[in-house]
């Protein structure tokens, strides 16, 4: 690098740190302070190793950044700016109603932006997902950015991803940690203790780099290993000051997540506005990604009244997706054998990533598969998803199109206990913004199920059960999502059981024998949890006056507060009946794990005795 390019190098962290401080003065909020610290790091980044063709996003062949410390996007805004891609006027609109610059950033408002950061910890699985598709699948020569603060350091998924990222030779990933020394309440754990951070990231199997963060001759260097260092991922570790630039600021505790008080003084004392703009350097040829479909859809077909596990359905379905669709991948958290995963491994090795005990991990790796235009179906047992909750939570947020498999559901799962039964998931999955959420009873409705799934948008959940069921529902049976199937029905029901899964089964069964004693009731699948067939709920609720749920979940955000749904809109609500489990189960067999929760057929009946009013044995 001559003279003149280490000026203009210079010059750009200069306008970045000016731009930063005129968003955040804006818009009276913001995180000046994180930005100003690693201007050097991102100027280099877009003036001379960043290759990405703003006009065209979608390109394959362009770098992907991710800003895991999401909270410094007034730095990135103010790069978006220095490329072009934003013009000033924008950029004051910064934390605005309405404006495309959110305090955040998030892809559902800006093409140049890979996934939802601000939660941090996040940006690196993701960011191992983004450089596993171009390494595994694309087969192209784009490079993986990960921007990181130091505080997000502690964060165990940050280490999930570091290991995941060397045990799989992730040489086009690299992360660059902002070691700025501050958090938001004080100094990070280490400091600025540079080797501290490179002993974790060399453990783990990565490349590391220690660079002084404003030396921007280091900076261009740095990255210039990275790109030349093969079969390993590179950690560059850059000591920085937060507030770089500005007495009254830098290296100052107290100042997280504000503007500078005297916006005017700072910038004058980095030097004054400038309008530098930055050349970037374009992405190199690359080939389209997968076309959708690629061949005709043959589900597996199962005959009624065979019995079949809707988890070996799920295995069988997804892969015969994966033959009809190229676009279509699978995760695991290292129990392909249990949630049926590895029926999908055996059938397209290529397209099927092993993400370990490393929950957090899986899901962050499905988004960024996603975010590169693959369909990802991530699987593991019911209750270890809610490990990764706030990944989920963060999916919604960005926008992305993520299917999650949630296996083991309920007490139903016998003998393992608590510790393994989902109990919770339908209620934190519906709780996620614009999800879909869908709890198959049998083998066909589980298939049809999976391929709805492809095609949906924002975050989708199939729960799925452990042991056989009946098969009640014909192989060509069509299930939308947004539906549901009455079972039983006639004109004299007194009540009305709504069941989803397992349950399904118990309350035919329940419904069966209350009709030998003469009492007529109508039962209902509600294989769509999220969202919820809401005119058959309150038809039902009209023709009996009685609904009665039974869910093999807790009764709090589960199958009953569904139903609900389907009267929050100013019409009366019916008499609801809530049967869920209500203790804390312990080991028992499956049978017996539903007779002890009270949503077997027997307790079901006898709950519907009494509601009736009938002393009647079933």
């Amino acid at each position: 690098m001559n003279t003149a390019e280490h000026d203009e190098l210079v010059a750009l962290g200069q306008q970045l740190r000016v731009d930063s401080v005129r968003a955040c003065d804006a818009a009276g909020s913001g995180h000046a302070t994180s930005s100003l610290s690693a201007a050097d790091l991102v100027a280099v980044l877009l003036a001379r190793h960043l290759h990405y063709d703003f006009d065209h996003p979608a390109h394959p062949g362009n770098d992907r950044l991710v800003l895991s410390k999401g909270h410094a996007t007034p730095l990135l805004y103010s790069a978006f700016k220095a490329a072009g891609a934003v013009d000033d006027g924008q950029l004051l609109t910064f934390r605005k109603l309405g404006s495309l610059l959110e305090g955040h950033p998030t892809p559902r408002r800006l093409p140049w932006v890979e996934t939802a950061t601000g939660s941090l910890g996040q940006g690196l699985p993701v960011g191992v997902g983004l450089a596993l598709s171009g390494k595994r699948l694309e087969h192209t020569g784009y490079r993986v950015w990960v921007l990181c603060g130091d505080g997000e350091m502690a964060e165990g998924s940050v280490w999930e991803a570091a290991e995941h990222a060397a045990y799989e030779r992730l040489d086009n990933l690299t992360a660059v940690v902002d070691v700025n020394r501050l958090g938001q309440r004080g100094p990070t754990r280490h400091g600025h203790d540079l080797d501290a951070y490179a002993r974790r990231f060399a453990a783990f199997g990565w490349h590391t780099v220690e660079i002084d963060g404003h030396d921007v001759d280091a900076v261009d260097r740095a990255y210039a290993e990275a790109a030349s260092t093969t079969g390993q991922p590179t950690a560059i570790l850059a000591r920085t000051l937060k507030g770089k630039g500005v007495q009254a600021a830098e290296d100052r505790e107290g100042l997280h997540g504000k503007p500078l008080k005297d916006a005017e003084a700072a910038v004058a004392e980095l030097g004054g506005r400038r309008e530098a703009r930055v050349r970037v350097q374009e992405p190199t040829a690359a080939r389209m990604l997968h076309s959708v479909p690629t061949g005709d859809l043959e589900l597996p077909r199962y005959a009624v009244g065979e019995r079949a596990a809707t988890r070996d359905a799920y295995g069988r379905g997804l892969a015969a997706l994966g033959t009809a669709r190229d676009d279509v991948v699978a995760l695991d958290g290292e129990v392909g054998d249990s949630t049926r995963g590895e029926l999908f491994a055996k059938e397209h090795p290529g397209r099927y990533f092993e993400c370990y005990i490393a929950e957090q991990l899986m899901v962050g790796v499905a988004v960024g598969l996603a975010a590169r235009g693959w369909t990802p179906y991530a699987a593991t047992f019911a209750a270890f998803l809610t490990r990764a909750h706030d990944f989920v939570r963060m999916a919604a947020v960005g926008g992305a199109g993520i299917n999650l498999v949630g296996s083991h559901a309920g007490v139903a799962i016998g003998q393992d206990g608590p510790s393994q039964m989902g109990l919770e998931d339908l209620a934190m999955m519906r709780s996620v913004h614009g999800s879909t959420v869908l709890y198959p009873c049998d083998a066909n409705q589980t298939t049809r199920l999976v391929a709805t799934m492809a095609s949906l948008d924002g975050v989708r959940y199939l729960r799925t059960s452990r042991g056989d069921s009946p098969v009640i529902y014909g192989p060509d049976e069509e299930f939308p999502v947004g539906g549901s199937k009455v079972l039983r029905a006639s004109g004299a029901d007194r009540l009305t059981f709504v069941a989803a899964g397992v349950t399904v089964h118990e309350a035919l069964a329940a419904a069966d024998a209350l009709g030998r004693e003469g009492i007529p009731v109508r039962v209902i699948d509600l294989y769509s949890v999220k969202p919820v067939d809401r005119a058959t709920l309150r038809r039902a609720a009209e023709d009996t006056g009685l609904l009665v749920t039974v869910e093999d979940h807790h009764e709090e955000g589960g199958l009953g507060d569904a139903v609900l749904d389907a009267f929050l809109d100013g019409r009366p609500v019916p008499r609801l009946v809530r049967l869920a489990v209500r203790t804390m189960p312990g080991s028992a067999a499956p049978d017996e794990q539903l007779h002890s929760a009270g949503i077997d057929a027997e307790s079901i009946a006898a709950a519907g005795q009494l509601l009736v009013g009938e002393a009647i044995a079933p």
